[in-house]
């Protein structure tokens, strides 16, 4: 990043490394997927086809992120466990959180025609995630048996809530119906009113899915005369087992206690202890400014591979926008965002209690839902370009104390957008001029502003400051307090007061925010 008086800043950011031997797993949840289910009509008590797409989804977690080892799933939750020696992404937890809901969500936007051809995908899913720490092979599979006892309890509850609903009683009467029951108790309710046996239910439905890495033959090509050419490859393969945590299953499995560990005995009670420490959540200081950036992942090559415009594409960048303004219509505690190239930040106000401040549910659900917007509004913004693979972002949160230091951070993004932008419009020109990429660097290597300027007016004919404020000042997002909207000096159109609207304008001088006070309501 730029060099400015303003990158004191980055000394508010707080490590949150996953110290090593710990065990990492990333649990995801879908995110008020009730009501998801219900707008887009899922089958009650499982919708097999949601469930596949859920599967579908995880086999690319695994394919796409080479240290996740295992995975488990039900209903619209999945855990992904890391080999224990990863070092993906430096262990930063609040980076692999982010990356692994991000990606999943995309997909799952990505693939639901797949699963869903006749079925419209009303709005953009969305997930939160958590960082799981096992100290331990132990408490991994105390996690594991854990997750998979609530599979048994929620599907063996919802199926004799459904049915009882089904069969004319109303939500509380069914609810009532089932209130104290016991296990066996609803095993004699299914069997005896509607004459289902519980345990010749779907494996998918009652045992949830597990998805690992396995050694397999898989048909590499055709020998001339036609013969299949095999080779062991590493393949994720999906199994359903009634006891993911047992040593039978595990043990079974070379490609699990080779990089996880083994279990030496089977699991009995699940200690309360380890049940606490799996639900914990780390908490955001109160009061403070909290900002939530995210950056595009390996977005130089997402660039390249959908031949976006160098040095700036502006479609990429309205859609970029257009996700940052559903993310400010979803979340109604995000006061404020700006943008640039591949980042976006996103200001909660100082009072928030967004998730209670759980740092890991706010950073996961923004970014997760701004990706699956990217994904969904894609066809908006490139018609005619096809999305080639799903795009993901990282995230973090970050706590800035005071107003005016808050301000010194956007001031430093947008310092940032200068610098960056000036530099790349200069580098693509000179490269797009003949010179090779590293012949382009070594010229501007060390050049000021000023000598940048002259070269692109001289050489290029390019005056700086008359490029699109988009490309030069990025892109600032905000609720709109007047009725009536001005755009250099004159009236353009009313708008309705809340609606979030998209500027382009100079954020690090004071004056912006003397004009909009209501934006931070400072």
């Amino acid at each position: 990043m730029a060099n400015s008086k303003y990158e004191y800043v980055k000394s508010f950011e707080l490590e949150d490394e996953v110290m090593l031997p710990n065990l990492m797993v990333v649990r995801i949840d879908g995110r008020d997927f009730s009501r998801y289910c219900q707008v887009h009509e899922f089958e009650k008590p499982n919708d097999e086809t949601a469930l596949s797409l859920m599967n579908s989804c995880s086999a690319a977690v695994l394919e796409e992120f080479p240290d996740i080892i295992f995975a488990y799933g039900y209903s619209d939750e999945y855990s992904f466990v890391f080999k224990k020696t990863s070092r993906f992404y430096q262990r930063r937890a609040s980076k692999i959180l982010s990356l692994v809901a991000s990606f999943f969500a995309a997909v799952y936007v990505a693939k639901w025609r797949e699963f869903f051809p006749q079925k419209k995908l009303e709005y953009a899913p969305s997930f939160t995630s958590k960082v799981v720490s096992c100290a331990s092979v132990e408490v991994l599979q105390a996690y594991l048996a854990w997750r998979q006892q609530d599979c048994h309890a929620n599907n063996q509850y919802d199926t004799c809530f459904w049915m009882l609903v089904k069969s004319g009683k109303s939500i509380s009467e069914a609810q009532e119906v089932l209130k104290d029951t016991q296990k066996q108790q609803k095993n004699e309710l299914l069997f005896q009113n509607f004459g289902i046996n519980y345990k010749t239910l779907p494996e998918l439905f009652r045992q949830g899915s597990c998805l690992f890495k396995k050694k397999v033959d898989e048909t590499v090509k055709h020998d001339e005369n036609g013969n299949p050419v095999k080779r062991l490859r590493r393949k994720a393969v999906f199994v359903h087992s009634e006891n993911i945590a047992g040593i039978n299953f595990w043990n079974e499995q070379p490609s699990l206690y080779n990089d996880l560990g083994h279990f030496t005995k089977d699991i009995g009670k699940i200690e309360p202890d380890f049940i606490r420490s799996f639900q914990f959540e780390n908490k955001l200081l109160p009061l403070t400014w909290v900002v939530v950036r995210i950056d595009g992942c390996h977005f130089h090559r997402f660039s390249d591979v959908h031949e976006f415009e160098k040095p700036n594409d502006e479609q990429a960048l309205k859609l970029m926008n257009s996700c940052a303004v559903a993310v400010l219509e979803e979340f109604e505690d995000i006061h404020f965002a700006y943008g640039v190239s591949d980042e976006y930040s996103f200001v909660l106000k100082k009072e928030s209690e967004l998730y209670k401040r759980q740092s890991s549910k706010i950073i996961s659900a923004i970014t997760s839902f701004f990706t699956s917007t990217y994904v969904l509004q894609w066809g908006e913004f490139f018609p005619h370009k096809e999305l080639k693979y799903p795009p993901s972002f990282d995230g973090r949160a970050v706590c800035y104390p005071t107003y005016n230091i808050l301000l010194d951070y956007l001031a430093w993004r947008q310092v940032d957008c200068h610098i960056n932008n000036q530099y790349n419009t200069c580098f693509w020109m000179l490269v797009k001029s003949g010179k090779t990429k590293t012949q382009s660097q070594d010229y501007l290597k060390g050049t000021q502003t000023r000598e940048k300027n002259e070269l692109l007016s001289r050489q290029f004919g390019i005056e700086y400051n008359s490029l699109p404020l988009i490309f030069r000042m990025g892109s600032s997002v905000f609720r709109l307090k007047e009725a009536v909207a001005v755009e250099n000096g004159v009236v353009s159109g009313k708008k309705l007061e809340g609606e979030v609207a998209v500027d382009h304008c100079n954020i690090i001088e004071h004056c912006f925010w003397e004009e909009h006070p209501h934006i931070l309501n400072y």
